[in-house]
C-alpha cells in the first residue's frame, strides 16, 4: 500500500507556527523524518488557506522539495492555494481535497487537467457524505463521469470513501470496506485511498495505533492502493512492509469469519483479533474494548 506521510498538516499547532513564522527548519525537519521513515508521498495540508494562499502554499512547496524527492499531496479545499501550489511542484503532484460538490468539480478538478495532476476525490457532495456503500458508489460514478468527460483518466484518479470515526460510527467503517471491495468493478484502473487516522479520531490516544494499524491490514485483504498515515508508527509500517505476516494472517482470518482460540495467542495477538471484530462490527465499540 502506498504511504502518504500525514505529519504536515496546518491543525498541528507545531506546523502551523512554523508555517506562520516561515521557519524551513521546523518544516523540513518533519520531511525528512518522514521520508526516513517509509513514506511514499509527503502530504501538505493547509485547510482552507485563507492567509495569503498562494505565497504559503509556494513557500511550503519549495521548503520541502529541498529536502526530499518524494511527490508531494497537496491537500487545501482553497483552488487559489491548490493552483499556486502546482504550479512550483517539480514532480506530478496529487491534488486532495477534491470532491463531489459542485464548487469543487467547477475549480478543483480542471486543475489536475491544467497542470497536469493525480486527484483525489472524495464521496462528498453538496449534499454531505453519502450513507452506506451504495450510495457512496453513485455518488462517486456521478462525479467520475465528469472528471472523465474533462479528460481525466480514472488512472489519475484516487477515491475517497470519507472514512468517519469508529467511535462516532461503527457501522460506517465496515461500509467503507464493502465500499472499496466494489470499486475496481465499479470503475476500472481507479486507485483508492483513505485518511487512515480519521478512523481512530476521538479515541484515546494509547489505542489510535492499534485501530489504523488493524484496519490498514483490513483495507489491503481487499487491495487498497494507498492511504493516509502517521509514518512514525513503526509497527503500522513494518506490517505495510509485509514483516508481521503472522499478525495479517490472524486478522484475516477473522475477517473470513473463523473462529479463533484466544487462549492460544499472545497478549498482542489478541489485540488484534479483538480489534479486527470491533471494526467488522462483531462487537460493540467502547473504549474499554481490549479489556473485554
Amino acid at each position: 500500500m502506498i504511504l502518504i506521510g500525514e505529519s504536515i498538516h496546518i491543525i498541528a499547532m507545531t506546523v502551523s507556527q512554523a508555517i506562520e513564522e516561515r521557519n524551513a527548519r521546523v518544516v523540513q525537519g518533519l520531511v525528512m523524518g518522514q521520508t526516513d521513515a517509509g513514506a511514499d508521498y509527503i502530504e501538505l495540508n493547509l485547510g482552507p488557506a485563507r492567509k495569503v494562499p498562494e505565497e504559503t502554499m509556494q513557500w511550503l512547496v519549495r521548503v520541502v522539495q529541498e529536502v526530499t524527492d518524494l511527490p508531494l499531496s497537496l491537500d487545501t479545499t482553497n483552488p487559489v492555494a491548490m493552483e499556486a501550489g502546482l504550479k512550483v511542484c517539480k514532480q506530478r503532484a496529487l491534488i486532495n481535497s477534491a470532491s463531489g460538490k459542485r464548487e469543487s468539480r467547477e475549480r478543483m478538478l480542471p486543475l489536475a487537467v491544467k497542470y497536469p495532476a493525480e486527484v483525489i476525490i472524495s464521496v462528498l457532495t453538496d449534499e454531505g457524505i453519502p450513507a452506506g456503500a451504495d450510495s457512496r458508489a453513485e455518488s462517486i460514478m456521478e462525479t467520475l463521469t465528469i472528471a472523465n468527460e474533462m479528460g481525466i483518466a480514472n488512472e489519475n484518479i484516487w477515491v475517497d470513501p470519507i472514512l468517519m470515526p469508529v467511535s462516532v460510527d461503527q457501522k460506517a467503517v465496515y461500509e467503507c470496506l464493502e465500499f472499496i471491495e466494489m470499486l475496481p468493478d465499479l470503475a476500472p484502473g481507479i486507485k483508492s485511498v483513505v485518511g487512515l487516522s480519521n478512523l481512530s479520531n476521538g479515541t484515546p490516544r494509547e489505542l489510535r495505533g492499534i485501530l489504523n494499524r488493524t484496519y490498514m491490514v483490513m483495507l489491503e485483504k481487499y487491495n487498497q492502493y494507498g492511504a493516509i498515515v502517521n509514518v512514525f508508527d513503526e509497527e503500522l509500517v513494518r506490517l505495510n512492509r509485509g514483516e508481521m505476516p503472522q499478525v495479517v494472517a490472524l486478522i484475516h482470518r477473522v475477517m473470513d469469519g473463523e473462529d479463533i482460540d484466544l487462549a492460544l495467542l499472545s497478549p498482542r495477538e489478541r489485540e488484534y483479533v479483538k480489534t479486527t471484530e470491533v471494526l467488522m462490527g462483531q462487537s460493540l465499540y467502547s473504549h474499554s474494548w481490549l479489556e473485554t
